[in-house]
């Protein structure tokens, strides 16, 4: 299952960041690494973006990074 996928109001865990080179290492910088966890406060009404919170600070990602990070 992708980030995108999650439920508002779900806690998941990361499992995986697909995708390469300056794409994955912006989202790694933003704190988002395997076996963080990761809270999903909200989706906007269009789906994108998704607000999440971890590691205690909330923050925002587009659909296509939040699809290239899987859960579990």
């Amino acid at each position: 299952m992708t980030l995108k996928e999650v439920k508002p109001g779900q806690t998941v865990v990361v499992r995986k960041i697909n995708g390469e080179g300056a794409v994955k290492r912006r989202i790694m910088e933003m704190g988002i690494t395997k076996d963080v966890e990761i809270f999903v406060r909200k989706v906007a009404p269009l789906g994108d973006p998704v607000e999440i919170t971890v590691r205690g600070y909330e923050l925002s990602l587009r659909k296509a990074d939040a699809e290239i990070i899987e859960v579990m």
